[in-house]
């Protein structure tokens, strides 16, 4: 009997559409190894000259304009994509898109950004039969993530599916999975065993992340992160950033047995894991990661729009706070008085079902008509957190 397949599209603007698309298709092989789960970035697969052009482009402009990014946001927030830019996007771009669904024959297409979105909505009014869902990867839903074609969508809360049905998406259509997370974030392992892995010191360590594209806040805030380098760790985590990277190595400010220096890494879910704290920008996947381990979080340069948004919604929670050079000084005494009285933070987080990391991968399963293999669910739900009511999620401290 023929496996079933699911196709997941994404394109390459910043890095938290790609690797939701990921995180899911790793979950679900994770609960059932039977279905295939292939991730392709459409445009750059599609175009691989023209689209690594196009990201470059919005990069620089995102860090440089980045209140020209907000304002068009903003200003095309309750719109969807018309047809005119879709069958300029299907004809500029993507005209080999329903070549590839041919060739691959899925089950389920599923889209995690708006732009393949788009265009696998086009396709389903010229006569594709397959089920389109809509993974949205943020705490917010734009206009253009709506299709009248789309079959389901996934979303992150109960306020974004509110967002959406007020939109005219019919409620039945809307399904609350969470943002999925990979399933290395599923688990937790112990702080002082992985500090010793890494090479870490057994103080309050905090975990400082640059984004997909590298560091961006001012002096101020690095003289108070530095401050108290003798008492507390700092990890910079910069992504792709090479140059930041180089800059900072050279920098005799940063020459501190306390400070780790880090490019791209593989293993930050066990770097939160050996953190009390994250400093970092409010992107959707970072921060569902984040929750998922139950890491308190303070933002920076929030991203005009769905960053800004997202930065809303965890900071009304309760989960994170705005950086600023005060807040730093607060958070670093605090940790330090807790280490001195209590030998280390001890925090736990409750997540409702819906916000749990496997949920988003199992109602798919579902909806696939899939069964989770019994020993994937023993191993993926061996501890899950306490069920609460609300939707949201809730911090416990001692």
């Amino acid at each position: 009997m023929r496996k079933k397949r699911v196709l997941l599209f994404s394109e390459g603007f910043g890095t938290g559409h790609t690797g939701a698309a990921y995180a899911l298709a790793e979950g679900i092989r994770r609960l059932n190894p039977d279905v295939q789960c292939r991730v392709i970035e459409l445009g750059k697969f599609l175009n691989p000259t023209v689209a690594p052009w196009i990201l470059s482009a919005y990069r620089k402009t995102v860090s440089s304009q980045p209140k020209l990014v907000g304002m068009m946001y903003k200003t095309q927030y309750h719109k969807s994509l018309n047809r005119l830019t879709k069958l300029a996007l299907h004809r500029i771009f993507y005209t080999h898109a329903s070549q590839v669904i041919e060739q691959l024959r899925p089950d389920l297409i599923i889209c995690s950004h708006p732009i393949p979105a788009a265009v696998i909505s086009r396709l389903k009014r010229q006569g594709l039969d397959v089920p389109f869902y809509t993974l949205i990867t943020d705490y917010d839903a734009h206009g253009s993530w709506v299709n009248a074609e789309a079959n389901r969508y996934l979303v992150s809360t109960s306020r974004v599916k509110s967002i959406l049905t007020g939109r005219g998406v019919p409620s039945e259509l809307v399904t609350v999975t969470g943002i999925p997370v990979h399933p290395k974030f599923w688990e937790s392992y112990s702080k002082t065993q992985l500090r010793q892995e890494l090479g870490l010191a057994d103080i309050p360590t905090v975990l400082i992340m640059g984004g997909g594209w590298g560091l961006m806040f001012g002096k101020a805030i690095m003289k108070s992160l530095t401050a108290r380098m003798d008492e507390v760790q700092l990890i910079f985590c910069m992504g792709s950033n090479d140059k930041a990277v180089a800059k900072m190595e050279a920098d005799p400010l940063l020459n501190h047995p306390n400070v780790r220096i880090l490019g791209y890494s593989s293993e930050i879910n066990k770097l939160m894991d050996a953190s009390d704290l994250l400093i970092t920008k409010p992107g959707g996947m970072t921060c569902t990661e984040a929750q998922a381990k139950g890491i308190p979080m303070l933002f920076y340069n929030a991203i005009p729009g769905q960053e800004e948004k997202n930065s809303q919604y965890f900071v009304e929670l309760g989960l994170a706070e705005m950086l600023d050079s005060a807040v730093v000084d607060k958070w670093f005494s605090m940790l330090l008085r807790e280490y001195a009285g209590a030998g280390g933070r001890q925090k736990r987080q409750i997540l409702p079902e819906r916000q749990q990391p496997q949920y988003c991968a199992a109602t798919v399963l579902g909806l696939l008509g899939k069964p989770i293999a019994e020993t994937a669910a023993a191993e993926a739900w061996s501890s899950p957190p306490p069920k609460v009511r609300s939707e949201e999620a809730v911090y416990l401290t001692p």
